[in-house]
């Protein structure tokens, strides 16, 4: 359940939009030569988009527009509010915290913000009902970190976002009209240069409070020619779709300044909106006749989940040639469901884009050949686990647990890739390592971390991504987050296997299961295995559990703790991935260890006996 904001819209500004549907909302017509992000700065590019006829728009939950912004308007917005910033007092490097709900609002701020060489900082716009002081504290948290200067969010979240400004200090703090109202200074604006800091990105928080990425003006725009030219392709006849939150690196970057900078028309709807109508996402896609929309696969899933018999074939998704994929580990099944779903409405399963990165990396580090699928590395996992090598299950004699990988692809050109072992020694195709990445849009540091940075980035530009993988041939393959390692007995398990067992259940369904390991009183690792159950009849519950248990030791040789719990009640991060270590924390929090043991082991000796 979403908290419910109201709109303030412009109506004369919705009146002007509505004017412009030809251009914009209808497949648009392009009056500027093609430019794959060729720009020095993000400004630089706006400028150039701000002279044809794209633009973007934006659509209720019931996939109504309620208003468009083309390029050219939002270059000019965008310019007067950043002398009304710069009269207030700011100075260039200044942050401004802007709360990210997918409105035409924050592409003015953030744009602003690039034309008075000040740093915008994206905060979640994200509040369950019942959080508000989880949310507020996580405002509060991220306005420290940042050290802002001023902060803005829309008229919904402007209460939480005063809260958690109380004794900041911060120069100016509400909606979006307190600041429109600021008087213009005459003043000549600041020329943006690839040095610059173009913004902080903060990461998801998954595994500690959050830290902000700073990514620089050449940084961003090397990552986003990367994309356009080489991972997507993207041309005149492009145009692009999203729900993906503001606040997301894949939203951000990948939906928010790709657009802009390959001159192409974008459709936004809210992510709060996609969660309670995901089947939004193909009527308007069919609506708009977008060619390009991302998801993390949970996206796929729902959409898969909640599709009717029958509906598929009122939609048509035949223009959709690039369906990518990423931000979280790709399971084939979920991509084949959809497509076998979708086909009737013309979904062609070629268009799935597998790809990897990381708000380090701005936000792209490799692609999947266009135009091909998915396509999986089938290992064998005992084998893997064991010795860190992924062998294929063709070549092994006596295959034990099979694990299937979806390959992300070739890193973009920017990109030297390395695998290395905990030694450091870089290591060969199909062994499996930590990733290392060098190039170009790699982050700058993250902001007043000084020995965080030093962990993560070596002086001569290498990042530890801290993920876990491997090569073939050139093509990166995810096994998964370093952290989320379970070891058992000196043996590797990877959590996604307990996950997929839990998952391929029939009273559970995909995403309702996490693993993960807590200490014992002993100094062992105890694996635990959460799975949300929406079954009440304990009989069903029971053997649920135990069919669980059976299956991870028949599979994995180990023992588990199975704990069923309430429908939402697994973690997420403010970006919407699934929180293994929250969860952990939680779990820890909430159990007596010492007693949990005691029953788990007499539990076990009644088993066995």
């Amino acid at each position: 359940m979403f908290l419910s904001l109201d709109r303030n819209l412009n109506i004369a500004n919705l009146k002007q939009g509505l004017s412009l549907l030809g251009t914009i909302s209808t497949p648009t017509v392009h009056n500027l030569p093609f430019r794959a992000a060729d720009f020095a700065t993000l400004t630089e590019a706006l400028d150039y988009s701000a002279q044809g006829e794209t633009g973007a728009n934006f659509y209720t939950g019931r996939g109504e527009l309620y208003a468009t912004l083309p390029y050219a308007k939002l270059r000019e917005e965008s310019r007067v509010l950043a002398r009304k910033l710069l009269g207030a007092g700011l100075e260039k490097g200044d942050r401004v915290a802007l709360v990210a709900e997918t409105n035409p609002d924050f592409l003015r701020f953030f744009f602003a913000c690039q034309y008075a060489g000040l740093i915008p900082v994206s905060l979640p716009a994200s509040v369950n009902l019942g959080g508000h002081t989880v949310y507020v504290t996580q405002l509060r948290g991220l306005l420290q970190s940042s050290k802002a200067a001023m902060a803005m969010a829309p008229s919904g979240y402007a209460s939480f976002l005063e809260e958690a400004g109380e004794g900041l200090e911060l120069r100016l703090i509400g909606d979006p009209g307190i600041f429109d109202v600021l008087p213009e200074a005459d003043i000549e604006l600041p020329a943006a240069e690839p040095d610059d800091i173009a913004y902080i990105q903060y990461t998801s928080g998954s595994t500690r409070f959050p830290r902000g990425v700073v990514i620089k003006q050449k940084a961003v725009m090397s990552n986003l020619t990367g994309i356009i030219r080489h991972g997507v392709k993207m041309g005149r006849g492009d145009r692009c779709f999203s729900w993906l939150p503001f606040y997301h690196d894949m939203g951000l970057v990948g939906l928010v300044l790709v657009p802009v900078a390959a001159q192409v028309s974008v459709d936004y709807l809210d992510t709060r909106e996609f969660a309670m109508r995901p089947r939004q996402w193909l009527k308007l896609m069919t609506k708009t006749k977008a060619t390009i929309s991302f998801s993390p696969p949970f996206g796929f899933e729902l959409c898969t989940r909640r599709l009717r018999p029958g509906e598929a074939e009122k939609y048509d998704l035949s223009n959709w040639r690039v369906a990518g994929v990423g931000a979280e580990m790709i399971r084939s099944e979920t991509l084949t469901r959809f497509a076998k779903a979708l086909a009737p409405a013309g979904f062609n399963e070629k268009a799935f884009l597998a790809c990897y990165g990381m708000a380090e990396c701005s936000l792209a580090i490799s692609f999947a050949p266009l135009f091909e699928g998915h396509s999986t590395d089938c290992v064998d996992g005992d084998h893997h686990s064991d010795f860190q090598e992924a062998l294929p299950i063709a070549n092994f004699e006596n295959p034990g647990r099979a694990r299937c990988f979806v390959e992300c692809g070739k890193p973009l050109p920017e990109y030297e890739v390395e695998i290395r072992n905990e030694s450091g020694k870089v290591l060969s195709d199909r062994r499996s390592g930590s990733i290392f990445v060098r190039g170009d849009s790699v982050m700058s540091g993250y902001f007043d971390e000084p020995e965080e940075t030093a962990r993560t980035l070596s002086e001569d530009g290498w990042l530890n991504t801290g993920d876990v993988g491997y090569q073939v041939d050139g093509r990166l393959i995810i096994t998964g987050r370093k952290k989320d390692l379970i070891i058992i007995n000196g043996r590797n398990i990877w959590p996604q296997d307990l996950e997929y067992l839990a998952e391929h259940q029939p009273e559970v369904r995909m995403g309702d299961a996490l693993a993960f390991s807590v200490p014992s009183p002993d100094s062992d690792e105890i694996c635990v295995l959460v799975v949300q159950c929406r079954e009440a009849d304990a009989n069903v519950r029971a053997n649920l559990t135990d069919r669980l248990n059976r299956l991870v030791h028949l599979e994995l040789g180990m023992d588990v703790l199975v704990e069923l719990v309430p429908l939402h009640t697994l973690p997420r991060t403010s970006s919407g991935k699934l929180s293994r270590s929250k969860a952990r924390q939680n779990f820890i929090d909430s159990h007596d260890m010492s007693a949990l043991v005691r029953e788990t082991n007499s539990e076990l000796e009644l088993k066995q006996g």
